[in-house]
Protein backbone atom coordinates (compact mmCIF):
# COMPACT_ATOMS: atom_id res chain seq x y z
CA UNK A 1 0.00 0.00 0.00
CA UNK A 2 1.36 3.72 -0.69
CA UNK A 3 1.82 6.26 1.44
CA UNK A 4 -1.18 8.20 -0.43
CA UNK A 5 -3.26 5.69 0.32
CA UNK A 6 -3.05 5.90 4.12
CA UNK A 7 -4.96 7.90 6.78
CA UNK A 8 -1.82 10.42 7.49
CA UNK A 9 -3.03 13.89 6.69
CA UNK A 10 -6.84 13.12 5.96
CA UNK A 11 -10.41 13.45 8.32
CA UNK A 12 -10.99 10.71 9.52
CA UNK A 13 -13.56 9.02 11.80
CA UNK A 14 -12.87 7.46 15.12
CA UNK A 15 -14.07 3.99 14.90
CA UNK A 16 -15.57 2.31 18.04
CA UNK A 17 -16.11 -1.17 17.13
CA UNK A 18 -12.75 -3.61 16.34
CA UNK A 19 -11.88 -3.18 12.86
CA UNK A 20 -8.40 -4.82 11.45
CA UNK A 21 -9.05 -3.01 8.32
CA UNK A 22 -7.38 0.11 9.28
CA UNK A 23 -3.79 -1.36 9.76
CA UNK A 24 -2.36 0.51 6.81
CA UNK A 25 1.44 -1.30 6.17
CA UNK A 26 4.09 1.18 4.46
CA UNK A 27 6.93 -1.34 2.78
CA UNK A 28 10.52 -1.00 4.32
CA UNK A 29 12.35 -1.47 0.70
CA UNK A 30 11.60 1.37 -1.23
CA UNK A 31 13.63 3.85 2.03
CA UNK A 32 16.11 0.96 2.17
CA UNK A 33 17.26 1.22 -1.55
CA UNK A 34 17.69 4.93 -0.94
CA UNK A 35 20.35 3.86 1.70
CA UNK A 36 21.63 0.88 -0.67
CA UNK A 37 20.81 -1.63 1.05
CA UNK A 38 19.30 -4.83 0.00
CA UNK A 39 16.48 -6.40 2.35
CA UNK A 40 17.99 -9.62 2.07
CA UNK A 41 21.10 -8.99 3.39
CA UNK A 42 20.46 -6.24 5.72
CA UNK A 43 23.97 -5.44 7.80
CA UNK A 44 21.91 -5.28 10.90
CA UNK A 45 19.60 -7.28 13.27
CA UNK A 46 16.74 -5.32 15.06
CA UNK A 47 13.59 -4.55 16.17
CA UNK A 48 10.98 -1.40 15.71
CA UNK A 49 9.67 -1.38 19.84
CA UNK A 50 6.17 0.61 20.10
CA UNK A 51 4.45 1.24 23.08
CA UNK A 52 0.59 1.83 23.50
CA UNK A 53 -0.78 3.92 26.61
CA UNK A 54 -4.41 4.61 25.66
CA UNK A 55 -5.51 0.69 25.11
CA UNK A 56 -8.42 -0.25 26.27
CA UNK A 57 -12.07 -2.19 25.24
CA UNK A 58 -15.23 -3.91 27.41
CA UNK A 59 -15.01 -7.13 29.43
CA UNK A 60 -18.04 -9.47 28.79
CA UNK A 61 -19.95 -7.89 31.07
CA UNK A 62 -19.61 -4.73 29.13
CA UNK A 63 -17.11 -3.12 31.92
CA UNK A 64 -14.13 -1.00 30.89
CA UNK A 65 -10.68 -2.49 30.92
CA UNK A 66 -7.47 -0.69 30.50
CA UNK A 67 -4.10 -1.74 29.75
CA UNK A 68 -0.71 -0.73 28.27
CA UNK A 69 0.96 -2.57 25.53
CA UNK A 70 4.54 -3.24 24.18
CA UNK A 71 4.67 -4.01 20.76
CA UNK A 72 8.16 -5.34 18.96
CA UNK A 73 8.07 -5.52 15.41
CA UNK A 74 11.18 -7.43 13.90
CA UNK A 75 13.05 -4.92 11.46
CA UNK A 76 13.53 -7.46 8.89
CA UNK A 77 9.73 -7.26 8.43
CA UNK A 78 8.56 -6.30 4.95
CA UNK A 79 6.56 -3.32 6.10
CA UNK A 80 6.50 -1.27 9.19
CA UNK A 81 2.67 -0.03 10.35
CA UNK A 82 1.40 3.76 9.70
CA UNK A 83 1.16 5.14 13.37
CA UNK A 84 -2.03 7.09 12.30
CA UNK A 85 -3.55 3.70 11.31
CA UNK A 86 -1.70 1.90 14.49
CA UNK A 87 -3.70 4.20 16.53
CA UNK A 88 -7.21 4.21 14.83
CA UNK A 89 -6.60 0.17 14.78
CA UNK A 90 -5.96 0.56 18.66
CA UNK A 91 -9.23 2.80 19.38
CA UNK A 92 -11.57 0.18 17.29
CA UNK A 93 -11.24 -1.60 20.43
CA UNK A 94 -12.69 0.61 22.80
CA UNK A 95 -16.41 -0.41 22.59
CA UNK A 96 -15.28 -4.01 21.93
CA UNK A 97 -16.03 -6.83 24.13
CA UNK A 98 -13.45 -9.55 24.86
CA UNK A 99 -13.45 -12.08 27.30
CA UNK A 100 -9.79 -11.67 29.00
CA UNK A 101 -6.50 -9.91 28.63
CA UNK A 102 -5.34 -13.12 26.98
CA UNK A 103 -7.49 -12.80 23.95
CA UNK A 104 -6.74 -9.03 23.64
CA UNK A 105 -3.18 -9.96 23.37
CA UNK A 106 -4.20 -12.93 20.60
CA UNK A 107 -6.28 -10.49 18.57
CA UNK A 108 -3.29 -7.78 18.48
CA UNK A 109 -0.34 -10.00 17.87
CA UNK A 110 -2.58 -11.58 14.63
CA UNK A 111 -3.39 -8.57 13.44
CA UNK A 112 -0.44 -6.88 13.86
CA UNK A 113 2.13 -9.75 11.80
CA UNK A 114 -0.92 -9.85 9.18
CA UNK A 115 0.06 -6.04 8.62
CA UNK A 116 3.89 -6.12 9.03
CA UNK A 117 4.15 -9.41 7.40
CA UNK A 118 5.88 -11.07 10.16
CA UNK A 119 5.44 -12.14 13.56
CA UNK A 120 5.26 -9.83 15.84
CA UNK A 121 5.66 -9.69 19.71
CA UNK A 122 2.54 -8.41 21.66
CA UNK A 123 2.65 -7.91 25.89
CA UNK A 124 0.20 -6.15 27.58
CA UNK A 125 0.41 -4.85 31.39
CA UNK A 126 -1.96 -3.38 33.92
CA UNK A 127 -1.45 0.14 34.91
CA UNK A 128 0.79 -0.83 37.56
CA UNK A 129 2.96 -3.21 36.03
CA UNK A 130 4.23 -0.56 33.48
CA UNK A 131 8.26 -0.68 33.09
CA UNK A 132 9.87 2.44 34.77
CA UNK A 133 12.50 4.54 33.24
CA UNK A 134 15.80 3.78 31.53
CA UNK A 135 19.55 3.95 33.62
CA UNK A 136 22.08 6.27 31.86
CA UNK A 137 24.99 5.59 34.20
CA UNK A 138 26.99 3.93 32.47
CA UNK A 139 26.52 6.66 29.23
CA UNK A 140 27.86 9.28 28.34
CA UNK A 141 25.79 12.65 27.48
CA UNK A 142 27.35 14.70 24.39
CA UNK A 143 24.72 17.27 24.47
CA UNK A 144 26.37 20.05 26.61
CA UNK A 145 29.29 20.40 24.56
CA UNK A 146 29.81 23.97 22.90
CA UNK A 147 29.59 23.37 19.00
CA UNK A 148 28.54 25.79 16.31
CA UNK A 149 25.50 24.40 14.47
CA UNK A 150 25.17 25.07 10.25
CA UNK A 151 23.52 22.05 9.18
CA UNK A 152 19.53 20.89 9.76
CA UNK A 153 19.41 18.09 7.48
CA UNK A 154 21.42 14.94 7.07
CA UNK A 155 25.36 15.56 7.15
CA UNK A 156 26.77 12.28 7.03
CA UNK A 157 30.17 13.99 6.20
CA UNK A 158 30.27 15.50 9.63
CA UNK A 159 30.92 12.07 11.37
CA UNK A 160 34.48 11.72 12.46
CA UNK A 161 36.15 9.03 13.98
CA UNK A 162 40.25 8.49 15.08
CA UNK A 163 41.31 5.03 14.30
CA UNK A 164 44.12 5.54 16.11
CA UNK A 165 42.57 5.02 19.44
CA UNK A 166 40.14 2.62 19.91
CA UNK A 167 37.77 1.41 22.55
CA UNK A 168 33.97 1.08 23.60
CA UNK A 169 31.52 3.92 24.37
CA UNK A 170 27.96 4.48 24.93
CA UNK A 171 26.84 7.83 24.62
CA UNK A 172 23.67 9.75 24.62
CA UNK A 173 21.92 12.81 23.24
CA UNK A 174 18.11 14.11 23.93
CA UNK A 175 18.72 16.48 20.71
CA UNK A 176 17.47 14.33 18.03
CA UNK A 177 14.27 15.72 15.56
CA UNK A 178 12.98 14.89 12.84
CA UNK A 179 9.64 16.12 10.90
CA UNK A 180 6.65 13.13 10.26
CA UNK A 181 7.03 12.75 6.58
CA UNK A 182 2.93 13.88 5.53
CA UNK A 183 1.98 15.94 8.22
CA UNK A 184 5.19 17.77 9.23
CA UNK A 185 4.96 17.24 12.97
CA UNK A 186 8.27 17.11 15.00
CA UNK A 187 9.45 13.83 16.57
CA UNK A 188 11.45 14.09 19.21
CA UNK A 189 13.57 11.47 20.73
CA UNK A 190 16.90 10.62 22.94
CA UNK A 191 19.64 8.27 21.07
CA UNK A 192 21.47 6.20 22.14
CA UNK A 193 24.68 4.93 20.77
CA UNK A 194 26.96 2.13 21.76
CA UNK A 195 30.28 1.24 19.44
CA UNK A 196 33.54 -0.78 19.95
CA UNK A 197 35.98 0.64 17.33
CA UNK A 198 38.21 3.88 16.46
CA UNK A 199 36.46 6.35 18.29
CA UNK A 200 33.88 8.50 17.53
CA UNK A 201 34.51 12.58 17.66
CA UNK A 202 31.91 13.87 19.89
CA UNK A 203 31.30 17.45 18.52
CA UNK A 204 30.97 15.91 15.18
CA UNK A 205 28.91 13.46 16.26
CA UNK A 206 26.38 15.59 18.05
CA UNK A 207 26.62 18.18 14.64
CA UNK A 208 25.23 15.04 13.15
CA UNK A 209 22.53 14.38 15.23
CA UNK A 210 21.01 17.55 14.70
CA UNK A 211 21.73 17.94 11.38
CA UNK A 212 18.46 15.70 11.42
CA UNK A 213 16.48 18.93 12.48
CA UNK A 214 14.54 19.83 9.70
CA UNK A 215 14.45 16.08 8.04
CA UNK A 216 11.54 14.09 6.91
CA UNK A 217 11.12 10.71 7.25
CA UNK A 218 9.77 7.71 9.63
CA UNK A 219 11.14 7.09 12.81
CA UNK A 220 12.63 3.60 11.76
CA UNK A 221 14.05 5.12 8.76
CA UNK A 222 15.80 7.90 10.71
CA UNK A 223 17.49 4.88 12.79
CA UNK A 224 18.46 3.22 10.21
CA UNK A 225 20.32 6.11 8.51
CA UNK A 226 22.00 6.87 11.53
CA UNK A 227 23.48 3.42 12.01
CA UNK A 228 24.46 3.11 8.25
CA UNK A 229 26.16 6.63 8.01
CA UNK A 230 28.02 5.53 11.45
CA UNK A 231 28.93 2.27 10.11
CA UNK A 232 30.33 3.78 7.04
CA UNK A 233 31.84 6.66 8.28
CA UNK A 234 33.18 5.36 11.32
CA UNK A 235 34.13 2.02 10.48
CA UNK A 236 33.32 0.48 14.32
CA UNK A 237 33.86 -3.29 14.68
CA UNK A 238 30.35 -3.39 16.68
CA UNK A 239 27.21 -1.04 16.93
CA UNK A 240 24.36 -0.60 18.40
CA UNK A 241 21.76 2.68 17.81
CA UNK A 242 18.67 2.87 19.77
CA UNK A 243 15.80 5.93 19.49
CA UNK A 244 13.36 6.90 22.10
CA UNK A 245 10.77 8.97 20.56
CA UNK A 246 8.45 10.27 22.47
CA UNK A 247 4.62 9.30 22.15
CA UNK A 248 1.89 10.97 20.09
CA UNK A 249 -1.68 9.67 19.85
CA UNK A 250 -0.75 7.27 22.90
CA UNK A 251 1.99 5.19 20.95
CA UNK A 252 5.85 5.58 21.61
CA UNK A 253 8.17 4.06 18.54
CA UNK A 254 11.35 3.07 19.51
CA UNK A 255 13.60 1.58 16.80
CA UNK A 256 16.68 -0.52 17.48
CA UNK A 257 19.79 -1.49 14.84
CA UNK A 258 22.61 -3.47 15.70
CA UNK A 259 25.58 -5.04 14.13
CA UNK A 260 24.73 -7.91 16.84
CA UNK A 261 22.28 -10.14 18.34
CA UNK A 262 21.21 -8.29 21.75
CA UNK A 263 18.49 -8.16 23.96
CA UNK A 264 16.85 -4.93 23.73
CA UNK A 265 15.53 -3.10 26.83
CA UNK A 266 12.14 -1.58 26.89
CA UNK A 267 12.37 1.16 29.86
CA UNK A 268 10.52 4.32 29.16
CA UNK A 269 12.77 7.64 29.51
CA UNK A 270 11.25 10.99 31.69
CA UNK A 271 9.68 12.47 27.91
CA UNK A 272 7.59 9.59 27.26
Amino acid sequence: MSLQDSPLGKQTPYVSEYAPQLLHPIPRAANRQGLGLDDSRLPFQGVDIWNGYELSWLNPKGKPEVALAEFRIPCNSPNIIESKSFKLYLNSLNQSRFPSFEAVEKLLCQDLSEAAGSPVEVKLFSVGEAPHSMDFSEAHCIDDLDVEIQHYHPAPELLQADPSVQGREVLVSHLLKSNCPVTGQPDWASLVIEYEGPRVDHASLLRYVVSFREHQDFHEHCVERIFCDLAERCQPQRLSVYARYTRRGGLDINPFRSTHSAEVGNLRLVRQ
